[in-house]
């Protein structure tokens, strides 16, 4: 699972109302004849009209009629531009959503591509190596690792931030000069990720370059140097990180939301805190690899890349790893709360959120709270959206175009391994913050409510998630990473046809079921900016218990 993931076009109507004959006829009136431009403008007219006459006379052709007058042709014109902003409908056109008489539409297209078979092999230590072929001549390959900020202790808050930023840098076989010469010289791509569960590193390149690849990609992550000078420059970007990170509303209350909610691992924010910078050196990074970096915790995946291949360049590599039973996973323990910091009046950001146990480990509760976060929707106030969009989400249509007073309003999720969140985030006016939260509680009772969902609004949901997941499907690296994360979280790779199966059986009762047991969890409310009158956190937490 992405540590996060965070888009609209628009529109306008037909230029062609421009060309309409109205239009035409006054642009040929705009030169006098009797200026020097207007008469050889109106000579060129006529001869060009005495050839034409001409013609039509030798050929007999009757079709070029010109019109004196535009009435002939202007009940046959779309309303235009104007007619666009009123609302205003075409006499002789059909709306679009009604069937043209005659016309019969080919069956669809089916919306699923094979793809190669996942192949997964384990080595006697524990470490997975997983593969998939693909037509392709690029490959991507993603060392994947199960520790994230949940594994970090007192002694080591922040280290996964830290190690994040300390990817790809000098190991005791390379200078980072050198590492980074030789991802130029292939034209490779490299990257590392942090997430509240796992370290990612990734390499993207030609196939071709397979081995140096793997070689590169597994010395970076097994042998860090860790120079001293490197973690105190790297020590400055992550400081700079979270004064920057302080000036964005919603990192702020995704983040607060958990570190408020959750008891215990789960509140480890993704980003270190200034407190705790002063705190990581070499010896935290060393030894926060050497406990969490083990075999049985490492998975090696790909995609474009023959899996013997695969495995006669990584299997030397990895082979020595020690092999260490894995530790108990952190628990998740939810207890929701109340988190209010005050900052520039006139604005008032706020998140309600709300558990749902279980996390991917309870799939079906996980696919419906997807489903529902898409059909939920929601957005900014001003969107550059069209079909496709979220346009006709419910936050869309029941709020944002209701409330002119309210710059953002939408669902987010967040869904882990054993646990995950789910809420409404919103920003307004501090005049109408009180008013805001009064509708997003409103809207989180409602899609509890049986009968609140109907089929229109499930139906197109549950296309959007499906379209969602085989198009992300379609990029190498989110098939790689996607990959690692499923082997580490279930000891597979589910196929997409079970995803999208599970998709297709929601329903309307399951989408209410699922509301019903997220409200029923406590309460975590999160606001920043002009928070001082703002009703209680018990006033708010009793609307959704008052049954």
């Amino acid at each position: 699972m992405p540590r996060h993931i965070r888009s609209h076009s628009f529109s306008f109507p037909s230029f062609l109302w421009y060309l309409q004959p109205e239009t035409l006829t006054h642009q040929h009136t705009l030169a006098s004849s009797n200026s020097p431009i207007g008469h050889h403008i109106f000579t060129m007219y006529r001869t060009a009209s005495s050839r034409l006459r001409s013609l039509k006379d030798r050929t007999g052709y009757r079709g070029l009629t010109r019109y004196a007058s535009t009435s002939v042709v202007t009940n046959k014109s779309p309303a235009g531009f104007f007619g666009w902003l009123t609302g205003e409908k075409s006499s002789s056109l059909p709306p679009l959503d009604f069937p043209l008489e005659g016309v019969e539409l080919p069956a669809s297209l089916p919306d699923y591509v094979e793809p190669g078979k996942t192949k997964i092999t384990t080595l006697p230590n524990g470490v997975r190596i997983a593969s998939e072929t693909a037509a392709e001549p690029a490959a991507s390959i993603g060392l994947h690792v199960e520790c994230g900020s949940i594994y970090e202790s007192p002694s080591s808050y922040g280290v996964t931030h830290l190690l994040e930023r300390m990817a790809f840098k000098s190991t005791t076989n390379r200078s980072h000069l050198r590492i980074v010469r030789e991802v130029e010289a292939i034209g490779g791509n490299v990257n590392a990720s942090a997430s509240r569960e796992h370290m990612t590193y990734t390499y993207d390149a030609l196939k071709t370059y397979v081995p140096q690849m793997v070689e590169l990609l597994i010395d970076c992550v097994r042998n860090p140097a860790f120079l001293d000078w490197e973690i105190k420059e790297q020590l400055q970007k992550v400081s700079a990180e979270v004064t920057e990170s302080l000036k964005n509303p919603e990192h702020l209350l995704l983040e607060a939301v958990h570190s408020t909610g959750y008891s215990g691992p789960y509140a480890n924010g993704l980003l270190a805190s200034e407190s705790a910078l002063s705190g990581l050196n070499s010896s935290v990074l060393e030894q926060f690899v050497a406990e969490n970096y083990t075999a049985p915790r490492m998975v090696l995946a790909a995609t474009g890349v023959d899996h013997d291949k695969l495995l006669e360049y990584a299997e030397p590599l990895l082979s020595d790893l020690p092999k260490v039973s894995r530790p108990l996973e952190p628990k998740a323990v939810y207890t929701g709360g109340d988190f209010r910091r005050q900052g520039d009046s006139g604005t008032t950001h706020f998140a309600l959120a709300f558990e749902l146990p279980g996390g991917w480990n309870k799939e079906k509760d996980a696919v419906a709270l997807t489903v529902l976060q898409i059909l939920m929707g929601g957005g900014g106030s001003f969107s550059a959206g069209g079909p496709g969009k979220g346009m006709y989400s419910r936050l869309y249509l029941r709020v944002l175009n209701e409330n002119p007073q309210i710059q953002s309003f939408s669902a987010f999720n967040s869904i882990y391994n054993h646990s995950g969140l789910f809420g409404i985030q919103a920003t307004t006016g501090s005049d109408f913050a009180i008013k805001a939260i009064d509708i997003a509680v409103k809207e989180l009772i409602a899609v509890a409510s049986p009968g609140q969902v109907d089929q229109v609004q499930l139906d197109r949901a549950k296309k959007s998630t499906r379209s969602a997941i085989l198009m992300n499907l379609e990029s190498r690296m989110v098939v790689a990473d996607d990959t690692g994360k499923q082997i580490l979280t279930y000891g597979e790779r589910k196929p997409v046809e079970h995803f999208l199966k599970a998709v297709d059986e929601i329903t309307a009762q399951d989408i209410a079921k699922t509301a019903q047991k997220i409200i029923s969890s406590p309460l975590t409310m999160a606001s920043y900016g002009d928070v001082l009158h703002l009703p209680s956190y018990d006033a708010i937490s009793r609307r959704f218990h008052s049954k």
